[in-house]
């Protein structure tokens, strides 16, 4: 290491030092420099925003509504979201204390892991799961504590083997169903016994639900609805997925008004408020978005369809995504780790996935590809998939 090294390295905290870069950004970076790439690794929809939700943000901008809202968000847009969340998920939050409009689901964790955690306390986060989880628990000054799931059990969550990872230094435990990257749904037994546990130890629950609208075979199931959960729950969603509007950066945090308040603090410090534009969009999505969301979870199910039925017809074993647009089929069978059989399907076949390892340990073996695109476009990246594992 050069002296100048030195300097620049002493300039910044060892905490943010001991964070790596999202693994996810490589094969983007890679992808972005190369011309005929099919892309199964973004984690957006490819629709558009409905025009009537991007024509009410316009309209907003018309009327001259451009100054600050309040720190937690529109009242209108808070109210809407209690009343949303209560005729779909069957939980009721109180809008004026309970209720918190954020930029984006990522900011509500963010807060939500800085508003609990002192330094040193643990996190339990379950895995495969979303890439900035730990990164989050480790900012916040906590400790991530990985507890795995696998393809045997569809990578549903262990009850047992959460429970085996607390220690006394266990804050919170981390959830996100439907998952990404796997795809995998848990139902209310299956949630019930963690719950119990998250009681047993007087744990709090993040439950990032974002994905709950996409939902395929069975009705999502909030973490918050269970007995006794309400209290112990940090309840995150957002429009970016369900709502295709991910580059509008909006989401929400449902919490116990102690909770909410903690998290509000940091947001009015940080963030100050969600854009306003943004947020009448958002408003004009809850109160008449639910015809568009239905139809684009329809596409993303036969394309789900689609796509298991075919990575098993090239001899890829994957389990059947419940919720999110995500498959996670193995490729332990080619003897290549995920980062390399990435790699070689990104330079030899021009199709961009996302290795598995970088969603944890337990992701290995795996890919994350997103049939968030054009059938079109999930063909090709088939019969790609399938010449690159005849050659190998």
């Amino acid at each position: 290491m050069t002296p100048s090294q030195t300097k620049v390295n002493s300039r910044l905290s060892k905490r943010v030092q001991s964070i790596q870069p999202s693994g996810i950004r490589r094969f983007f970076d890679l992808a972005s420099k190369m011309e005929n790439i099919i892309s199964l690794g973004v984690g957006e929809p490819d629709f558009v925003t409905p025009w009537n939700v991007r024509e009410a943000s316009i309209s907003s901008l018309e009327r001259g509504f451009t100054a600050y809202t309040a720190n937690a968000g529109l009242i209108e847009l808070r109210r809407e979201i209690a009343v949303y969340m209560e005729r779909r998920f069957s939980v009721s939050y109180d809008p004026e204390n309970e209720i918190l409009v954020t930029i984006g689901a990522s900011e509500a964790i963010d807060i939500g892991m800085r508003a609990i955690l002192d330094e040193g306390d643990e996190v339990i986060v379950v895995e495969p799961s979303f890439v900035s989880y730990a990164p989050l628990v480790q900012m916040a000054g906590g400790v991530a504590v990985p507890v795995g799931t696998s393809s045997e059990n569809d990578f549903k969550a262990s009850a047992a083997l959460i429970e085996a990872a607390i220690t006394p230094k266990t804050k919170a435990i981390m959830l996100c169903f439907p998952n990404n990257p796997t795809g995998s749904t848990m139902n209310a037994a299956e949630m019930k016994e963690i719950a119990e546990i998250a009681e047993r130890y007087d744990l709090i629950v993040f439950s990032d639900e974002i994905y709950a609208e996409l939902s395929y075979d069975e009705d999502h199931v909030s973490f918050a609805s269970l007995p006794n959960m309400r209290e112990r729950t940090i309840l995150i969603s957002g429009f970016s997925k369900a709502f295709a509007m991910t580059g509008w950066r909006l989401g929400y945090v449902l919490a116990p008004p102690d909770l909410l308040a903690a998290m509000l603090k940091i947001h009015q410090y940080s963030l100050m408020c969600a854009p306003t534009m943004a947020q009448y969009g958002a408003l004009e999505a809850m109160q008449s978005g639910m015809d568009d969301v239905e139809k684009m979870k329809q596409s993303y199910k036969q394309r789900r369809n689609f796509i298991v039925k075919s990575f098993a017809e090239i001899g890829l074993s994957c389990h059947t995504p419940g919720g999110a647009f995500y498959a996670f089929p193995s490729i332990a069978s080619t003897g290549l780790t995920s980062e390399q059989f990435a790699e070689k399907l990104l330079l030899e076949e021009r199709v961009a996935v996302v290795p598995g390892h970088v969603f944890g340990a337990g992701g290995e073996g795996h890919i994350r590809c997103s049939y968030a695109t054009s059938m079109d476009n999930l063909e090709v990246a088939v019969e790609r998939i399938g010449n690159l594992l005849q050659k190998l």
